[in-house]
């Protein structure tokens, strides 16, 4: 390591944006010395546990206006498989989830489907709603009252007006900021076409969120033709507004999976080093009390590796439904998951939606949730 700027093992995070485009591209010796940093940065503030949310996904609609490259959730108003969830199935899987120890329901759906097609706007109509917003928000409630289920919400893009009216029937909200490479919207990249995706509106909406004290997940999605150096820009940026507002409870490192039904089939997918470096790089910027999480089941062969570069958080997973965004990649059971945990020294631990150390701080929690929310709390903990 010879001529390096600094000693990483003793290095206290954060990093600076300099530091972080080299070492975001680290090899060798100064890649191994990345990782050690990253993880003693981690287990200095989280100790030795890692920790996962029991969810279950519900699908509500997976109509779109956006047509990312690398998605294979949304389906075109003519394709079979295109469909809106009516009230009952929503409840039947929330139903099931709550039968088998779930405590969050993952609402994930496409973006504002009604903008762009009739056939959104005819399942809405039959169902009795005029937006999805409003559709999703009626379901929020419902699966609260009468299964107990946190819902978190990951619904796209949202207004501020939208996200206060979700706060009273919901735990926590997310939105994936992805990247903040413009580039990535010119024709032939991952975003084109997709207006939800412009950098600039999500990271509004991060602010938004945070001006309303929403505890939030973002993060970003690696290996869609962005430059490592943009990935390190995404990363200031989250933190950026985390450190402005205190609300970011999670931020996501996810590497693109190829699949054979979306515009980048044969796109290049990232490797598990990459995922480590671009990890690790994560947590010397964003620093030792944010958690951080990578999914387990998009690197099935070598995702306990993730540990060593830094994480503390496995993310939702399900013994009830499948990955909706990546169906191929089921999840792991959750003894794997602990076998795996504990194989790299550390304890697997449940969480809820919001993690603790928001749903103990009323101003992150609106009154309505906070009985719900400190009941399954007590429940895990005891």
């Amino acid at each position: 390591m010879t001529g390096m700027a600094f000693s990483l093992p003793e290095r206290v995070a954060p990093i600076s944006r300099e530091e972080a485009y080299r070492l975001i591209r680290a090899t060798g010796e100064e890649a191994l010395a990345l990782f050690q940093a990253a993880a003693q940065v981690r287990t200095r503030h989280k100790g030795r546990r890692i920790t996962y949310s029991r969810k279950v996904f519900i699908p509500l609609t997976n109509l779109c206006r956006d047509k990312c490259a690398y998605c294979t959730f949304a389906r075109a108003p003519n394709d079979p498989r295109a469909h809106t969830m009516t009230p009952d199935e929503v409840l039947a899987v929330a139903r099931q989830g709550a039968a088998y120890g779930c405590k969050e329901a993952l609402f994930s759906l496409g973006d504002k489907p009604e903008a762009r097609h009739a056939r959104a706007r005819e399942d809405l109509a039959r169902l009795g709603y005029r937006s999805t917003f409003e559709y999703l928000r009626d379901m929020a409630e419902r699966v609260l009252e009468e299964t107990g289920l946190l819902p978190h919400i990951n619904a796209g893009i949202l207004t501020r007006e939208q996200m206060e009216a979700l706060r009273p029937v919901s735990a926590s909200m997310g939105i994936m900021l992805e990247s903040v490479s413009e580039r990535l919207l010119e024709p032939g990249q991952a975003h084109y076409g997709c207006p939800d995706k412009v950098p600039a509106v999500r990271l509004q909406m991060l602010r938004e969120a945070g001006e309303l004290r929403i505890p939030f997940t973002t993060g970003i999605l690696i290996g869609i033709g962005e430059t490592p150096e943009e990935r390190v820009d995404a990363l200031f940026a989250i933190a950026d507004i985390h450190a402005e507002y205190g609300h970011i409870q999670e931020v996501i490192i996810q590497n693109f999976r190829a699949k054979p039904d979306i515009r980048f089939a044969d796109w290049p997918e990232p490797s598990a080093f990459d995922m480590m470096r671009t990890i690790a790089v994560a947590r010397l910027i964003l620093g030792g009390e944010m958690n951080i999480q990578a999914p387990p089941n998009l690197t099935p062969d070598a995702y306990g590796m993730y540990v060593l570069a830094g994480i503390n958080d496995w993310g939702g997973v399900s013994p009830v439904t499948r990955d909706h965004i990546n169906p191929e990649a089921p999840w792991p059971k959750l003894t794997e998951l602990a076998d795996v945990t504990a194989a790299f020294g550390f304890t697997l631990h449940e969480r809820l939606a919001i993690y603790p150390e928001f749903a103990t701080q009323r101003t992150f929690v609106h009154p309505r949730m906070w009985a719900p929310i400190q009941k399954l709390l007590d429940a895990i903990d005891s």
